[in-house]
């Protein structure tokens, strides 16, 4: 048996020593990229040639008619849910990399201490590349307010973090184009900012549950791993079997829907009741919004095939936000650390802002 010196090796393996963790790390660097790079050249080309592989299923293969509402039907499907998933993959990794420099701890950190105004924006801003869900929304929200981050800057965060995400901003760019995910996002981060900082000014700390007050944190507490680019990229490609394995089916369902009603409800049909002119519209589509519980996978697709049957596309921004960023069950899970007065006041500025960003864009597009 060999034994290695101190100074080359910190570990005694049989027979040999072991490898240095620099150029170890570099090669498993290297080693994503070799299979990186030809499959984003081949992820290129095939989405270029969706458009034309869905004519060709939908005319040649399944043998169907021009101008039947089937044919429509299956040759949107056929686009929109390989393009949706391709985008969801590319997407889904990048920001899965951008996610590994934020991690709960360094949020927390960021935002602890922070004037209401700046702290706002930043943690609107943070809501879009950190992970978030409702199931996580109890344990975010005691880190934050234990660890001195204000009450409205938490709720900015909170606002941001499930209404702005990136299935959200692909679905959107795939089926509406760059400006529509534009408008999203810019909206959506204003509404967390307005809210966020409305709520800090109403002073609303009494209305925490009182066992969250009583919480003493002693710091961190935690020494943050280091990451090298090799565990960077992993952490995309985890990413990627997290998020994409879980809402494929909703992605599927959705565009199934849209589908549907895209082959077959006539067009301007939805004009009329969800149109610029029905001004009752708006309210209504949040009032229906709030309850229901979906993702951005699943309401999207659906929101785009109602845009092509005459909605308007402020109101349906405003259906969409309710949707995602408000919902019925995340009410129950805020329950337990808010009061009551508190989560209605909260459910309350931001059905506000989105009603206006509906009435906003119906006047102004």
């Amino acid at each position: 048996m060999k034994t290695c010196d101190s100074q080359s090796c910190c570990t005694v393996i049989p027979d040999s020593c072991e490898k240095p963790d620099i150029p170890d790390e570099k090669f498993r660097t290297l080693r994503y990229l070799t299979y990186i790079v030809p499959l984003l050249v081949l992820w290129w080309f095939v989405y270029g040639e969706l458009e034309s592989f869905s004519r060709l299923v939908t005319y040649s293969v399944l043998h169907l008619q021009h101008g039947r509402r089937l044919s429509g039907a299956v040759e949107f499907f056929i686009f929109e849910a390989p393009k949706v998933l391709m985008l969801l993959l590319l997407v889904v990794f990048g920001v899965g990399v951008v996610r590994s420099f934020f991690t709960p701890e360094k949020t927390r950190a960021i935002l602890a201490g922070k004037r209401e105004s700046i702290g706002n924006v930043l943690a609107a801003l943070l809501g879009i590349v950190t992970p978030f869900c409702s199931c996580s929304a109890v344990p975010l929200f005691i880190g934050f307010v234990t660890t001195g981050v204000p009450l409205g800057v938490t709720f900015s965060f909170l606002i941001s973090a499930p209404m702005i995400n990136e299935i959200a901003v692909v679905l959107l760019y795939g089926l509406f184009g760059w400006k529509v995910a534009a408008i999203y996002i810019s909206t959506g981060l204003l509404i967390a900012m307005i809210a966020g900082w409305i709520i800090g000014k109403l002073h609303m700390e009494p209305y925490l549950e009182d066992w969250v007050l009583q919480i003493k944190t002693s710091g961190s507490g935690m020494v943050e791993e280091k990451l090298t680019w090799a565990d960077r990229i992993q952490y995309g490609l985890d990413a990627i079997k997290d998020i994409v394995g879980k809402v494929w089916p909703y992605v599927l369902v959705g565009i199934a829907i849209g589908a549907g009603i895209h082959g077959y409800v006539p067009e301007g049909f939805m004009a009329s009741i969800m149109g610029k002119s029905a001004w009752w519209s708006v309210p209504l589509a949040v009032v229906i919004g709030v309850p229901m519980y979906s993702n951005a996978a699943g309401i999207i697709p659906v929101v785009h095939a109602l845009i092509e049957k005459g909605a308007a596309l402020g109101t349906v921004l405003a259906f969409m936000m309710s949707v995602i960023g408000l919902s019925f069950p995340e009410a129950v899970i805020l329950r337990k650390v808010l009061k009551p007065r508190l989560i209605a006041v909260f459910f309350g500025v931001v059905a506000f802002g989105i009603m206006i960003v509906g009435y906003l864009f119906n006047v102004l597009m």
